[in-house]
C-alpha cells in the first residue's frame, strides 16, 4: 500500500515519506518528547540509521522540517548512498532562509506550516505560495485543523493555488479537531477531502503511536481519498516493523 511514486505539476513525489517529527522532539508526543530530543535531536547519526533503515525499507521520500541537525542527518544519509527526495514544511520563524536552503537541497515540495496555514488569512498564504512555486517546488499547506480549514478552504480564493494538501487522520480522530470521529463524522469529512480535490497526504496517522501498524493500516484502507502518507518514526526497529507492515498491506 502505498509504493511508489505519484506525478504533481511534472515532479515525481514518492508516496510514502519518513516523517520527521519524532526528530525534532514534537509535543503531541507527550513525555517522549523530550526523550526523543535527547535521543535523537542531539545525534544526527542516530537520525541518519533511521533515515538509512526506512530507505532500506522501500521509503524514497522524507516528510523534512528543516531544523539543522535534522538537515545534518539527511546530508549524512544522502553521503551514504540514500537519496530521499525532499518533501519539506517551512517553519514559520525562518521562512525565506528555509526556502533558499530547501531550494539548494532540491526539494520537491514546500509546504507552509499549520500554524500560518491554520490563521486562514488568504491574502498572506496566497503569497507565500506563489513563493514556493517562484522556487519550482510543488507548493502546498499543512493543517492541524482539518474540519475548520478545509471548510473553509472550499470557499478561499487560494482554492487552486496549491497541490499537496496534508492534514491529520487516523481512525480515532486523534489531533483533529472534532469531539467524536464517528462514521457518520469520517464519511462527513470524506465527502469535504473530495470536494478540495487536492493530492492528500495523512498524518498522525498512527496517533503518536496510540495505535499499531496494522490497525492503523487497516482504517487507510477504508478511505479513498489519501494518495500519500508520512509516519514518523523513532528508530531503526520502528522503521522496520511499520514499513514492512504498510508495504505489506
Amino acid at each position: 500500500m502505498l509504493e511508489g511514486y505519484l506525478e504533481v505539476e511534472g515532479k515525481k513525489i514518492p508516496r510514502t515519506l519518513l516523517g520527521t517529527s519524532p526528530f525534532s522532539g514534537a509535543s503531541h508526543f507527550g513525555h517522549r518528547a523530550r526523550l526523543y530530543l535527547l535521543d535523537l535531536y542531539r545525534n544526527p547519526r542516530a537520525m541518519a540509521k533511521v533515515m538509512i533503515k526506512s530507505y532500506e525499507m522501500g521509503v524514497r521520500g522524507i516528510q523534512l522540517i528543516p531544523y539543522p541537525p535534522v538537515v545534518e542527518a539527511l546530508e549524512m544519509a544522502r553521503e551514504e548512498g540514500f537519496p530521499l527526495d525532499i518533501i519539506a514544511t517551512i517553519r514559520p520563524e525562518s521562512e525565506n532562509d528555509d526556502m533558499a536552503l530547501l531550494s539548494d537541497l532540491n526539494a520537491r515540495a514546500m509546504l507552509v506550516d499549520p500554524v500560518i496555514t491554520d490563521q486562514r488569512e488568504w491574502e498572506a498564504l496566497g503569497e507565500k505560495l506563489d513563493l514556493i512555486k517562484d522556487t519550482g517546488a510543488v507548493p502546498g499547506l499543512v493543517t492541524q485543523f482539518p474540519f475548520k480549514t478545509t471548510q473553509e478552504l472550499l470557499k478561499s480564493p487560494i482554492l487552486n493555488d496549491f497541490e499537496l494538501y496534508m492534514t491529520p487522520l487516523n481512525q480515532l480522530g486523534y489531533l483533529m479537531d472534532t469531539d467524536t470521529f464517528r462514521p457518520d463524522v469520517q464519511a462527513e469529512f470524506g465527502e469535504m477531502i473530495h470536494k478540495l480535490d487536492k493530492t492528500i497526504i495523512a498524518m498522525h496517522v498512527l496517533a503518536a503511536g496510540i495505535m499499531t501498524p496494522v490497525k492503523a493500516f487497516d482504517y487507510l484502507k477504508t478511505v479513498d481519498y489519501v494518495d500519500m502518507v508520512a509516519l514518523g518514526i523513532a528508530s531503526e526497529r520502528e522503521a522496520e516493523e511499520t514499513f514492512s507492515k504498510l508495504f505489506e498491506c
